[in-house]
């Protein structure tokens, strides 16, 4: 038997097909999963039920992902009042960590020759390397994992002791295994295959109900990523977060150093904005934040004393720390990598402490336009300053300008002075003590 494919992705599309038909509404979880990919999940898993769908298929093949993201798509499914078929396809494929979780959550639970499950055990990662972590809190993560696990895979009619050895002990399964384990229903080579198996079998949902699949005429209902989720899927990568919260910081830091460039204070305005839209959507860290906070701070401070690279050294290490800290991912991996939050820290502050000491020795120029560009310069008086207490008059910059002497003294016609400082149109001066 072969399923017709329909040839629009709309699912209501197919609602005018023969009575004799069957919509199946097709689902894809095909990276790491985060915040946008789950928020597509679930709406196709609610557009499938407000126009009652037969079936909900979503194939699966990802390393794993968000905690957050992984329990919004399983509750979705759970609460889904069409039955729904989880599927690892195609050969090759895999369901782990996070993936897991969501194959086990399914009415039916399938997966095709070739493909594997399982290893979802609590990961913390650094620098893309596993670390220790403390014990108690392990136990807590990894017990609280378990207990999630098992409150569906129970009523499913699953193997939760099996289940939670992927866990407790990082156990993976290939099909067979799954399957023997009952921790899957079915073993399907297309999903052709998977819905002549499925058609006409009773399956019993969650809340105790028995259902028949009828999926004679199956008509496959593809809802793929609309543009707009496509491009925020790519922001909340945390990799792609980090990047842009960076050049945001970057691009307004260079503007408000050197104003009227323009082009780095627009720029990083947006990728600032769009950093801030990932972190509304990410489960992000405060500690993780602070620490970025408290880097930034030493590159400015590294700029301004002389601690031989001691603050920049530290401010690379803080950003490091606070990067891989920043998004919370308990159970699954998801957050920076390390090796990008190392090679992003390492520019960034090179070109923070770079400008910091330009803007710094700009101050100690001296004024190069306007009257106070007169302050320390030299000029001769053409007639006598300070002689009964009137101002005279000098010749400085090619120009005759009235001065005043700044200490009351009298200076003669011919001298040298030098200007101290300037009031209006009078400049206050003061004789230059000539040397033999």
């Amino acid at each position: 038997m072969f399923a017709a494919r329909a040839s629009s992705p709309a699912v209501s599309s197919t609602l005018s097909d023969s009575p004799s038909t069957s919509t199946v509404v097709e689902l894809r979880v095909d990276s790491e999963i985060e915040p946008v990919l789950a928020e597509y999940i679930v709406n196709g898993i609610d557009k499938a039920n407000e126009n009652h769908a037969n079936l909900i298929l979503i194939t699966i093949n990802t390393p794993g992902g968000l905690d957050s993201s992984m329990r919004e798509i399983i509750h979705a499914i759970l609460e889904s009042k069409v039955p729904v078929v989880t599927y690892v396809y195609p050969t090759g494929s895999r369901a782990a960590s996070a993936g897991f979780f969501i194959l086990l959550s399914a009415d039916i639970a399938a997966m095709a020759p070739g493909t594997d499950t399982g290893a979802a055990s609590p990961v913390f990662v650094m620098f893309g390397q596993t670390v220790q972590i403390d014990e108690t809190m392990r136990k807590k993560v990894t017990n609280e994992a378990t207990a999630y696990l098992r409150s569906y895979v129970t009523k499913r009619g699953r193997n939760p002791d099996l289940a939670i050895t992927a866990v407790t002990e990082a156990k993976a399964f290939t099909e067979k295994e799954a399957l023997d384990g009952k921790m899957i229903d079915l073993i399907a080579s297309s999903p052709e295959d998977l819905f002549a198996k499925l058609n006409g079998r009773t399956i019993t949902r969650l809340d105790g109900s028995a259902t028949q699949l009828a999926l004679a005429k199956p008509v496959l209902a593809p809802i793929d990523m609309n543009a707009r989720e496509k491009f925020l899927y790519r922001i909340v990568q945390p990799d792609v977060m980090f990047i842009l919260l960076i050049a945001g910081v970057l691009g307004l830091y260079t503007e408000f150093t050197h104003p009227g460039l323009f082009a780095p204070g627009v720029i990083g305005g947006i990728a600032l904005v769009l950093a801030l839209f990932a972190m509304h959507m990410l489960p992000i860290n405060l500690t993780g934040l602070l620490l970025i906070i408290l880097a930034m701070a030493l590159f400015v401070l590294e700029a301004k004393y002389p601690t031989h690279g001691i603050l920049g050294v530290g401010g690379v290490i803080a950003m490091v720390l606070g990067a891989v800290m920043l998004v919370r991912s308990p159970i699954t991996g998801g957050g920076v990598s390390g090796w990008i939050a190392l090679s992003v820290a390492i520019p960034f502050a090179v070109i923070i402490v770079f400008l910091a000491r330009l803007v710094m020795r700009s101050r100690r120029w001296k004024v190069s336009t306007g009257k106070e560009e007169l302050v320390g310069e030299e000029g001769e008086v053409t007639q006598p300053v300070g002689s009964g207490g009137e101002t005279g008059m000098i010749f400085i910059h090619g120009e005759l300008w009235r001065a005043a002497a700044s200490n009351g003294a009298t200076i003669p016609k011919g001298a040298r002075v030098r200007v101290r400082k300037v009031e209006g149109l009078i400049l206050h001066v003061e004789p230059v003590k000539s040397s033999q």
